[in-house]
């Protein structure tokens, strides 16, 4: 069905596509691996007709074809769900769902027929609970991934390309997207499956593509090959480790709550988070992680309860407020509230401490950028140079540029929401060991993740939430996924 030939991009005269040779049939799914960088988003935005390649031919059915535009792709039946939210906020799930062809009656849109196309659409993905008239930018991020894959449903695509879309998705979300694939694949759909996760590629695919420096570097089946051989053939190397080993008990509480509520989100959650002590957040969509993060950071207030900071009650009004007092956080949403996606990277990794590069009233440039090039180098964020826009950098480096932002704030306690979305496997190493430095040093982390392999790996502590409350507290070495998950769904382990 798909068949790339030759296909090459460079971007300001770096090619980033060195030569792209590529074939996939419909009714098969097939997966895409590669480093942050490798150039895996710029072949999906050539595919989905957003950036047009330099060289090469893309055929469909055997024909030639040009996707001068993503109207062009998705005639062919190419339709995309981006890593990156493409929602537009202010309109409602139906209307996002199906924007531009909202049923009519007498010329007037039939907003009943509508909202129940728009639920038989989020019902065939699997994914329930989602009103049809709620705005989109009151959704979580999972839900608003829900939106998008629904959304990409409407025109019955014979193409359906997935970049990360399980970065957001755990439990039986996860299992309702797999299910949707597997019935495509029984359709006929070719399903391209962009994921990091490869757990997750081993159990979908019928095929596994490495792309590595813009070139296919090996393509093989499950049976063919294995997690180990697919990290080797992305990174250049072996990981003989991923997960730091954790260490003796951790020192003085930093960040405490007793009874911290936010009506509709959640209640009485009583919590701690000490110095030298990565503690995990688990809990499927809408069980109020995320809502309890942005209250902990002053994002978003409390109703009731206490917030203690080093064994002292307080009571932040705003993030400037947080950040004063030694907080930081990584949000879930690193487009719409990690970055400034215009701006350089070094505007970017500075929003945090504006204030600290002032001078006589003056900004001191080149202080802030040596601080700024040093936290560059010390997360490895490429390319180098900062005055990059970062919306041109790939996702993982992205990521390392919210973390260089907050870092350079000198934070004593650190909230990281899905830390490693969209981070390849080499990089995710490279953060699990910059937060096992930051610990040592004395820092407190709060990580919250879908990721059950990362959220038990890389913690010392696991708290799970159910529908906004705190109802499990399980020390990461007697932990396992089904307990997890157990306590996740509200069943008693």
């Amino acid at each position: 069905m798909l068949s790339l030939r030759g296909v090459r991009k460079a971007y300001s005269g770096v090619e980033v596509l060195h030569g792209i040779d590529f074939e996939a049939h419909g009714g098969e799914v097939v997966a895409i691996a590669g480093a942050n960088g490798a150039g895996k988003s710029t072949l999906i935005k050539i595919l989905c007709g957003a950036v047009a390649r330099d060289a090469g031919t893309i055929a469909v059915d055997g024909r030639e074809v040009a996707l001068g535009s993503p109207a062009a792709a998705a005639a062919l039946g190419i339709r995309t769900v981006h890593q990156e939210l493409t929602l537009v906020p202010q309109l409602s799930v139906t209307e996002n769902v199906l924007l531009g062809d909202l049923p009519k009656r007498g010329g007037l849109v039939d907003w009943p027929a509508a909202h129940e196309r728009t639920r038989a659409l989020l019902s065939r993905t699997g994914f329930t609970g989602v009103d049809p008239r709620t705005p989109a930018k009151r959704l979580s991020v999972a839900r608003q991934q829900m939106v998008e894959i629904a959304k990409a449903m409407a025109s019955e695509p014979r193409m359906l390309i997935l970049d990360e879309p399980s970065a957001v998705l755990a439990g039986d979300d996860l299992d309702q997207l797999f299910a949707l694939i597997r019935s495509l694949r029984a359709d006929g759909v070719l399903v391209l499956y962009v994921s990091h996760r490869l757990d997750e590629v081993m159990e979908i695919a019928d095929r596994i593509t490495v792309i590595k420096d813009g070139l296919i570097a090996a393509t093989s089946t499950p049976r063919e090959t294995n997690e180990e051989e697919i990290v080797r053939q992305m990174a250049g190397r072996r990981l003989e480790q991923i997960y730091p080993d954790r260490r003796e008990k951790p020192g003085r509480e930093l960040l405490g709550t007793t009874g911290l509520t936010r009506e509709g989100a959640f209640e009485e959650v009583s919590l701690s988070v000490c110095a030298g002590e990565v503690v995990g957040v688990f809990g499927l969509v809408g069980s109020g992680r995320t809502e309890l993060a942005e209250c902990l950071f002053a994002a978003a207030p409390h109703d009731a309860g206490e917030i203690r900071l080093a064994g002292r009650a307080v009571r932040l009004r705003s993030p400037k407020e947080a950040i004063a007092q030694g907080l930081a956080f990584v949000t879930e949403d690193r487009k719409g509230s990690g970055l400034v996606l215009d701006l350089s990277v070094r505007d970017n990794a500075a929003l945090a401490t504006l204030p600290r590069w002032r001078r006589h009233g003056l900004l001191d440039r080149k202080r802030q950028q040596a601080a700024i090039e040093d936290m560059n180098e010390r997360l490895d964020v490429r390319p180098r140079t900062t005055s990059k826009p970062v919306k041109q950098l790939s996702g993982g480096n992205q990521q390392k540029v919210v973390l260089a932002k907050w870092l350079l704030s000198r934070p004593k306690v650190l909230i990281l929401d899905e830390p490693t979305r969209g981070v390849d496997v080499a990089a995710r190493v490279d953060l699990y060991r910059e937060i096992d430095q930051l610990t040592r040093a004395g820092l407190g982390v709060l990580m919250i993740s879908s990721d059950l392999t990362e959220v038990i790996g890389a913690t010392d502590r696991v708290l799970v939430m159910h529908e906004g409350r705190l109802v499990a507290d399980v020390p990461s070495a007697e932990a396992d996924e089904e307990l997890l998950l157990a306590h996740s769904i509200g069943v008693a382990a």
